[in-house]
């Protein structure tokens, strides 16, 4: 047990491992979810080996679920960013994880961990947005919102988002699948939406086709801007840097001495000085890169791996 434990902490603290620890998270929901169920189910005798949930749970994943009414949705707008991380079903949660695994490597390879989770949480804010609004001015949609239970849950629309902007950014990239062998990514990109677009209307799962739609078009959007130089996962990844600072305790000593310090480890310095940078500042740097891209580099980090590269 200990050994699990310890590497599921390894994992979760690897440095540009965005792609695991959303992983990680939509299955620890999951787990706790299912013990939730077994314990409840235990303690209150249920008779009914059919039910699929019990009323506190029922209560829990109604409040983590997207409601379908709107009037409901103003109370709870958490719902909104909280559902796309919620798996109730095992076949479910696999294969979600499984699709997340597949395509968020290539995201995370090519844009990197910032723009994956700024994908995954948008894909899911997308699809959730278009599910409330379909369900609340569409009358085909409106008369099956009785029939939705406590909310939507998954985290498809996220993907179909990851999905949608890899194949938008390499269009003519191939996957290798089985038993169609390599197939470009704008196929299946373009295969997996019209799928969802005509299931839209179908006789199961309405709700759920419709968030993949709305998370397809996040998806798409997404690189669109990236090209034009508009950076959606900027907000993102600063509101993230914020709560980060707030549980850091601030070191000891002032800007000024920790300016000097890492000059003294070998980092650069404004006069352009011939010091060479340290390997800890490099790696930095590095993962950096991997973050948030090149072009997120300053000038000064930009020259102190410029110096790097010039070391015999």
């Amino acid at each position: 047990m200990n050994t699990f434990v310890r590497d599921i902490k390894y994992e979760w603290t690897k440095q540009n491992n965005g792609l695991m620890r959303l992983i990680i998270v939509n299955i620890a929901i999951f787990v706790v979810l299912k013990l939730w169920f077994f314990f409840e189910r235990i303690f209150t005798h249920s008779d009914n080996p059919e039910a699929q949930d019990t009323v506190a749970l029922n209560y829990i994943i109604g409040k983590i679920s997207i409601p379908a009414e709107l009037s409901q949705f103003i109370w709870e707008p958490w719902t909104l960013f909280t559902f796309s991380f919620v798996h109730f079903d095992l076949l479910h949660l696999v294969f979600n994880m499984f699709m997340l695994y597949w395509f968020g490597r290539l995201v995370a390879e090519f844009m990197g961990n910032q723009k994956l989770l700024a994908l995954y949480i948008l894909g899911g804010v997308g699809g959730g947005l278009l599910y409330l609004l379909l369900y609340n001015t569409v009358p085909f949609f409106m008369n099956l919102s009785d029939k939705v239970g406590p909310g939507m849950i998954g985290a498809s629309a996220s993907i179909y988002a990851i999905i949608v902007g890899i194949a938008t950014l390499l269009p003519d990239h191939q996957i290798y699948l089985l038993f169609f062998g390599p197939v470009k990514l704008k196929w299946v990109a373009a295969v997996t939406v019209f799928l969802s677009y005509i299931s839209m209307a179908g006789y199961a799962n309405q709700g759920g086709n419709v968030a993949h739609v709305g998370g397809a078009l996040l998806g798409y959007v997404f690189v669109q801007q990236l090209r034009r130089g508009n950076d959606m996962s900027l907000f993102l990844a600063r509101s993230i840097d914020w709560v980060k600072r707030q549980f850091k305790s601030k070191p000891k000593g002032s800007k000024a001495g920790r300016a000097d310090d890492r000059r003294g480890a070998g980092g650069s310095n404004k006069n352009g000085g011939s010091a060479n940078p340290s390997q800890d500042e490099v790696d930095r740097i590095l993962d950096k890169i991997v973050d948030k891209g090149y072009e997120s580099l300053t000038q000064e980090e930009k020259q102190i791996l410029f110096k790097a590269s010039q070391k015999k």
